[in-house]
């Protein structure tokens, strides 16, 4: 049995689409998910009892999907079966996104639950390589996006995010904990004449389980606000939701979408 612990976006959404049997939808207080009904509500100085709930109903995977925060911890709330995960949990809420997750994977994973990532149960959230819009990136848009890959990849070395804007070679801004699609709005003001990609793509190295990156149509729509002339994407890396949404924006705005393969 899968329980899916779930956030908010479109993503939880469309893997529950995916399957063919419901599955248990967990979500932490505060953070619910948009549009699906919550089986089992948990608070995070409950993550002990969760655990044991979801042995006692048979969940044997785990999927976490959709965006949550890290909430504050109320030590007067921590219940028996979670004080021998608080040093676990406090070591992660001060850890970067990445380290977090591990944290988390481990305590599913040490209590016996196989977690699956979400572009497992939806393999076509990963798109095809290549250009897949009629707009194509000129020569100095991809060495772009190789200088992207190689800001990506520094970043990864202090954990902060999975995406960048360069431009003529220049990294304009990178993303930090706010996301990609507020990264994008703060371009808006930008005081030259635009241009330049998006590059989004997994941190080097990261647990692909979760918080695998992702673009919607609403980040295309940002893109074009922010004066972008297209989005790159790693190939294997990040999931593209609502795709034909996000191709018929695209095409609608003129960016283009290219999913560039992995380079060293």
């Amino acid at each position: 049995m899968l329980a899916l612990i779930a956030g908010g976006g479109v993503l939880p959404t469309e893997l529950v689409a995916e399957l063919e049997t419901r599955p248990l939808i967990c979500a932490m207080e505060g953070f619910p998910p948009d549009t699906l009904t919550v089986d089992l509500p948990f608070y995070l100085e409950h993550l002990g009892t969760l655990v044991a709930e979801l042995k006692e109903r048979g969940v044997t995977e785990i999927c976490m999907a959709g965006s949550v925060g890290r909430p504050p911890v109320d030590p007067a709330r921590i219940d028996a079966a979670t004080l021998p995960l608080v040093p676990i949990v406090q070591k992660a809420l001060v850890s970067g996104d990445d380290g977090a997750l591990r944290a988390m994977i481990g305590i599913f994973e040490n209590a016996g639950m196989h977690v699956r990532a979400a572009h497992e149960i939806a393999p076509h959230l990963l798109p095809p390589i290549g250009c897949l819009t009629e707009a194509q990136p000129s020569d100095t848009e991809a060495n772009d996006a190789a200088r992207g890959a190689g800001v990506v990849r520094a970043m990864a070395v202090a954990d902060v995010g999975q995406a960048c804007v360069i431009h003529k070679g220049q990294a304009l801004t990178v993303e930090g904990n706010f996301g990609t699609d507020w990264m994008l709005r703060s371009m808006t003001m930008r005081p030259d004449a635009g241009g330049g990609i998006l590059f989004k793509a997994p941190k080097p190295g990261q647990d692909r389980r979760a918080d695998l990156p992702a673009i919607g149509p609403d980040t295309v729509t940002a893109a074009c606000a922010a004066g972008l002339s297209g989005i790159v994407l790693e190939a294997g890396g990040v999931m593209v939701l609502g795709r034909e949404e996000v191709m018929a924006e695209c095409e609608r705005l003129g960016l283009f979408l290219w999913v560039r393969e992995r380079t060293s």
